[in-house]
């Protein structure tokens, strides 16, 4: 019985250790696009719309949105789209994560796919996500996961014709509520190679924040550990989120209140020692609009990783 344990568990071993090497694993470049639910998408729309043309080209106000407001984004799925977010109206119940899915880019969702299913990770037929091929899964605390195939090299950005998908995104980072710490960072970080770039908390030796980085890019996830089972929508927003990347917070600021945003707070260093400005849809999903660089030693842990920038 010892040996047979022995063995399983090599074979396990092997089965990660195949996952998330480079040579068999296709890339992952970075957020393609995030769905959010919504209760009245016209409303969270004029926020969303705001939070982008806030940021610079090719999102801002200086480039057309060509590839906005498109059809549907998958298949299966409708809603309005603005770029990289998408609107949908949630349906009762209502959940207790607003986030309905996250996209990542990748150079090949076949055998990405296929690498899932090796490692015993159930995943949806492939499809098409506009134009690209795609496909779902969720990961271990059921947060639904989209993989969209991009042909063009991502490092190019928006070009040509504009793709069915922008090949970059001003999102820098999601993050959502995390349980289990440990099967969430297997996935992410065994099975799909993501790296750790980041952890900290309100306390410096303890772990609020667990911030693990594609493999190919500089985007992150951000787990959000440490949270009360029972706690209530307005902490659940703040807690599943999605970050905008910008180069100065406070030029950002001026032109969010300018153009009427609902900003209720100021400015702030995070514990990870960037500049970053909160605001909220009327759902209370937050939009956290952060700094690329850190301007201070961060609190709990040194970067690990290279910080994001710019897209072009």
């Amino acid at each position: 019985m010892n040996r047979l344990i022995l063995v399983c568990a090599i074979l396990v071993s092997c089965v990660a250790a195949s996952a998330s090497d480079p040579q068999n694993r296709p890339r992952i470049f970075g957020i393609a696009y995030v769905r959010i639910l919504v209760t009245n998408v016209d409303k969270a729309s004029n926020l969303y719309s705001l939070a982008l043309h806030a940021v610079p080209p090719p999102f801002g106000p200086k480039t057309p949105c060509d590839w906005c407001e498109r059809a549907p984004i998958s298949v299966a799925m409708s809603g309005k789209r603005l770029g990289p977010i998408v609107l949908e109206v949630l349906q009762a119940p209502v959940p207790a994560n607003l986030l309905r899915e996250i996209a990542f880019s990748t150079d090949d969702a076949k055998k990405l796919r296929d690498l899932l299913l090796k490692s015993h990770i159930a995943a949806e037929k492939l499809t098409k996500c506009g134009d690209d091929p795609c496909f779902g899964t969720v990961d271990p605390e059921n947060h639904r996961i989209i993989f969209v195939q991009k042909i063009s090299n991502p490092a190019i950005g928006i070009t040509g014709a504009y793709p069915s998908f922008p090949i970059t995104s001003p999102i820098i980072h999601a993050g959502f509520i995390v349980r289990d710490r440990a099967a969430t960072e297997h996935f992410y970080k065994d099975i799909l190679g993501f790296r750790p770039y980041w952890h900290g908390g309100m306390k410096d030796k303890e772990d609020d924040w667990v911030s693990m980085q594609v493999p190919d890019g500089t985007d992150w996830l951000e787990f959000m550990v440490n949270v009360s089972p029972d706690t209530d929508q307005r902490l659940r927003g703040i807690m599943n989120h999605i970050a905008i990347g910008v180069p100065d917070i406070h030029e950002t600021e001026k032109l969010l209140r300018a153009a009427g945003a609902p900003v209720n707070e100021e400015p702030e260093i995070g514990r990870d020692g960037k500049w970053q400005l909160n605001v909220y849809d009327p759902d209370l999903t937050r939009v956290e609009f952060m700094e690329f660089k850190p301007v201070q030693k961060p609190c709990c842990s040194e970067f690990t990783a290279a910080h994001p920038g710019p897209k072009p």
